[in-house]
């Protein structure tokens, strides 16, 4: 039956590849394939906070994956095409040279870095590899670059693959993978799934995270891996079992074509996590504190922002500064941010075709945002501003000036709102980030939330045939290249500055982009209407995709705009634009055990815990308002068996009990909910 299943969906993958990228029907395809052999409905087992920490010999295991795999001349993990021939079988034709590993921290907080350089002896191609070791974390990671050193146009290069390798995990394997954000409901749900023999595949849809997210726990009977994928484009996974154990194939999906000379492409950044359990969750929660540690900026917390000005189409600087000075006192020491949304610059009609205008309406914001953010600091808040660079309108400022330039403005021939900003081409990509810094500094911008309204991967072939010679997937690699190098000029040239991955809502997710930035919104299903209207399932979509994301995802944001209690609890989350519940949201970052499956059903209660090192933690409860059971049977994870605990629902902190972490894992607590819906949470800590 698994064979079967395994040929129809190898045939529906087909399907997929046929089908035009951002299409209901491509997202369609791409999840019913998945969905033949896969569900939703899965658990795991309790263990002791000792069974999640990294072990000696999940370290070791790293090690040696990385010094047999990366760090070696024979059958390294990655491999590519020049003129034809592919590097690993025909190996004698390089040589190679490693660096030094350098010292931890020197490139990536808590990693050993180490430069593998590669030359072609029957040409002047050169391939660098910056391979990483978190071994404190049992994580690797590497990237591919591959140069044109000589002053001729290369053999073409193509089946460039970041990964091409096998992880040691035995038979009977099972991935866990996440559906990505199309704004619906059920974005982000998860999913578990057997491999077979015939490879699934999972790609991106026209160059965003919408059908899944490039994130992937691979879970074997004698060995483990959680797999995450860096490509901000349109990039392509499958897995499949071998004899050895799992075969990984991750590469941008479509590159091929020969290179000008000093010219440079790469491949993904490719993540391995290592653990060996045969609970899932041990690998969910290794990799979460592995980005936690050494992924995210340094400077990344939860945070709490508060709208000042969204959609501030007609909106005057007094009226935003009054809404600056209308925020309570009580407020504003646990707000980080005051946001102002689409609209701030020059309208014709609307936010969407005026994007390209990229200053402040001069006659409603005639000195820019400065006094605005003046304002905010004065209250203790930064300005989070909104833009969305890469698009633009006709006839806008930055539309008159790529026009002038052949090469910068890749122009939508069907919709005049939709031209695409070329950062694949260097003098534009080095105008629009000197624009960039100008305009965040001019205007006081704390925090970056960049927008992307629009399907890149079209725009990318299109530039390919106009200006690249036909070579196919250039454009795009060099676009998401500059674009992090675009990310990275603003980082380093303004100090503090904090990137909102926006993105149409949850469209940019993968660990390049995490490590730059946080999603604050990470699905625009939770958009009001034009009348100002929420989605009718806002609440059970909220908890679902909370539910989902905080497998991969310790940062993230969003906000159900709905008033009351069980609203207000579905906000729980971990940067929000509620104040309420601030002082247990710090346990989102932690541990995270999904308690019980509910998906979208509000028959069935929802419920996952979070925690902190093992000493405190929550547990939110959602009783949905078709649930007839008024009692929930609480069993908690991850705690230390010999430590008593205090329990105690935070509406009734008076009422405690204590319990050892092992009655907490085996026997738990009943709690009574009569009424409905309810959201409840139980809070736990450490006995001194």
């Amino acid at each position: 039956m698994r064979s079967i299943i395994s040929l129809v969906q190898a045939l529906l993958f087909i399907v997929s590849s046929f089908a035009v990228p951002d299409s209901n029907f491509k997202v369609w395809v791409d999840r019913a394939a998945m969905e033949m052999s896969s569900t939703a409905d899965f658990g795991f087992e309790s263990m002791d906070a000792k069974e999640y920490y990294v072990t000696e010999d999940e370290k070791q295991l790293c090690r040696t994956w990385f010094n047999e795999n990366i760090l070696t001349e024979e059958n390294p993990a990655y491999t590519f095409s020049v003129g034809n021939k592919d590097f690993r079988r025909n190996i004698d034709d390089w040589t190679f040279a490693f660096g030094e590993e350098s010292e931890v921290g020197a490139v990536y907080r808590g990693g050993k870095t180490t430069y593998i350089t590669i030359s072609h002896n029957k040409s002047n191609i050169v391939a660098t590899v910056e391979a990483t070791i978190y071994e404190d974390k049992a994580s690797c990671d590497w990237t591919v670059y591959v140069k044109n050193n000589g002053e001729e146009n290369s053999p073409v290069i193509s089946e460039f693959y970041g990964a091409d390798c096998v992880i040691p995990t035995g038979k009977d394997v099972d991935v866990y993978f996440s559906k990505g954000s199309f704004a619906e409901p059920d974005d982000f749900e998860t999913f578990k799934s057997e491999l077979a023999l015939i490879p699934v595949v999972f790609t991106a849809n026209g160059g965003r995270t919408e059908s899944y997210l490039p994130y992937f726990n691979i879970n074997g009977e004698d060995g483990s891996a959680v797999l995450a994928v860096g490509w901000t484009g349109e990039w392509y996974t499958s897995l499949s079992e071998t004899f050895k154990g799992v075969k990984i194939k991750t590469k941008q999906k479509n590159l091929k074509g020969y290179l000008e000379p000093a010219e440079e492409v790469r491949s993904p950044l490719v993540s391995l996590t290592f653990y060996n359990s045969d609970n899932a969750l041990k690998g969910f929660n290794s990799f979460r504190n592995f980005t936690v540690d050494c992924v995210y900026p340094e400077n990344t917390k939860q945070v709490v922002t508060t709208g000042i000005g969204v959609e501030v189409a007609g909106t005057t600087e007094e009226q935003v500064i009054q809404n600056v000075k209308n925020i309570p006192e009580e407020w504003t020491h646990s707000l980080d941010y005051a946001w102002v949304d689409a609209g701030w610059y020059p309208l014709r009609n609307n936010w969407s075709d005026s994007v390209g205008n990229w200053y402040a309406d001069p006659a409603r914001f005639p000195d820019g945002l400065g006094e605005i953010s003046k304002q905010l600091e004065e209250r203790g808040m930064g300005l989070l501003l909104w833009y969305e660079i890469e698009r633009c309108c006709k006839d806008t400022a930055i539309y008159n000036e790529c026009i002038k330039h052949d090469g910068w403005l890749i122009i939508n021939p069907d919709n005049d709102e939709a031209n695409v900003v070329n950062f694949a081409n260097e003098e534009c990509f080095e105008y629009i980030t000197e624009y960039m810094i100008e305009s965040l500094r001019y205007n006081g911008v704390s925090c970056l939330r960049m927008d992307s309204n629009f399907t890149p991967l079209p725009r990318w072939q299109q530039a390919d045939e106009q200006w690249e010679d036909g070579r196919t997937g250039i454009t795009e690699n060099h676009h998401v290249t500059n674009f992090y190098r675009f990310y990275d000029t603003l980082l380093e040239e303004i100090p503090g500055l904090r990137i909102d991955n926006c993105a149409s809502g949850g469209k940019r997710l993968d660990i390049e982009m995490s490590r730059r930035s946080t999603p604050l919104w990470r699905s625009d299903y939770n958009c009001m209407d034009g009348e100002g209207n929420s989605n009718p399932g806002i609440l059970q979509a909220t908890q679902s995709q909370t539910y989902g994301i905080s497998f991969w995802y310790p940062y993230n944001g969003t906000c159900a705009y709905k008033t009351g209690e069980y609203a207000d609890r579905t906000n729980i989350i971990s940067s929000s634009q509620h104040l309420d519940y601030f002082d247990i949201r710090k346990h989102m970052v932690g541990n995270y055990y999904p308690l019980t499956y509910g998906g979208l059903d509000v028959e069935k209660y929802l419920a996952m815990q979070f925690d902190t090192d093992a000493q405190e933690g929550m547990a939110l409860i959602y009783k949905r308002e078709n649930v007839t059971d008024n009692t929930y049977h609480l069993v908690l994870n991850g705690l230390e068996s010999d430590t008593l605990y205090e329990v105690y629902d935070y509406d009734f902190p008076e009422a405690k009990q204590q319990k050892t972490g092992k009655q907490l894992m085996t026997e738990g607590i009943t709690l009574t909910i009569n009424d409905t819906p309810k959201a409840v949470i139980v809070l736990y800590n450490a006995v001194k």
